[in-house]
């Protein structure tokens, strides 16, 4: 998978290796839990939202680094004049991207959190300072507690996004097509209710797909199933291949509390891993204008 005209059919693989990551497959997730933790949903009226720019350097406020513990102004990518280039996925299916096909110059990295069992005030008033470009990938089981919650990141003038990742957080691959179908679509239809859109972008849970996932998704509206190379830990990067970023790399991250991170905050968490893009030169793109 060294090159993006080689991502799709690399995927396979990638998925095996995304499962190396303690991402979602992580023993301390909340989703290792979601059969015992089903949480009702809250009644809402659903929001569309206004279409928000993109961040742009600078577009946080001059001292909000400070605030949240960085040294220095998060550098923002612009985005970019002409999309990079996804290879085409075979007949009704979905493309599988697990890095952004970038310059090899070009050091931007992008901010993906998943599942919404977390709901920290705190790291509301983070995102906003900050303008992090957030994409959403978000579990109805645990999410549709408080969906206000992941609005208000959407709504914080960063340009974030929420998008699917199942009804209930099941490993896709143990499931028939009409039942990843269920999951997948079924969460398209709670999430455009809620926020009157249907998400382009789908993760399958723990990485784990098959070509019945890339069928479903295809069916259910979804325009690509994105995966990661790199996921976040308590305290530092845990890496696909080598052990630094690279260009165009998809970065996990989980909406967790200290119960999943051994006392430590959600907020506490984000800032090690904006300290760890800092000291590695890289900015902070906007997954959706890539894409």
């Amino acid at each position: 998978m060294k090159h993006a005209r080689r991502l799709v059919a690399g995927t396979l693989a990638a998925g095996a290796l995304a499962l190396s990551l303690t991402g979602c497959g992580d023993s301390a997730a909340p989703t290792e839990r979601l059969a015992g933790k089903t949480a009702q949903p809250t009644p809402s009226t659903p929001s569309t939202g206004s279409a928000a720019p993109s961040p742009a350097p600078g577009g946080a406020g001059d001292e909000a680094y400070r605030k949240w513990g960085l040294t220095a102004p998060l550098q923002y990518a612009p985005k970019p004049a002409q999309k990079p280039q996804i290879p085409k996925p075979g007949a009704g299916k979905v493309p599988v991207i697990d890095r952004i096909p970038v310059p090899a110059d070009d050091k931007v990295v992008f901010l993906t959190f998943d599942d919404g069992a977390e709901k920290d005030p705190e790291f509301l008033k983070m995102a906003a300072d900050l303008k992090l470009p957030i994409s959403m990938f978000l579990t109805d089981s645990v999410a549709s507690s408080d969906y206000g919650h992941f609005e208000k990141i959407r709504d914080n003038g960063s340009a974030s996004t929420i998008n699917n990742h199942t009804l209930t957080h099941p490993n896709l691959r143990t499931l028939s097509f009409e039942g990843q179908k269920k999951e997948i679509c079924g969460q398209q239809e709670r999430l455009e209710k809620r926020f009157g859109k249907r998400p382009p972008l789908f993760r399958p849970p723990f990485g784990n797909y098959n070509d019945d996932t890339l069928r479903a998704a295809s069916e259910c509206g979804v325009s690509s199933l994105v995966l990661w190379r790199v996921s976040m830990q308590i305290n530092n990067f845990q890496y696909a291949e080598g052990s630094a970023l690279k260009p165009g790399d998809i970065i996990l991250a989980h909406f967790r509390g200290p119960s999943e991170l051994k006392g430590t905050t959600e907020t506490q968490m984000t800032t090690r891993m904006l300290q760890r893009i800092q000291e590695q030169g890289y900015r902070i793109g906007r997954l959706e204008d890539y894409l």
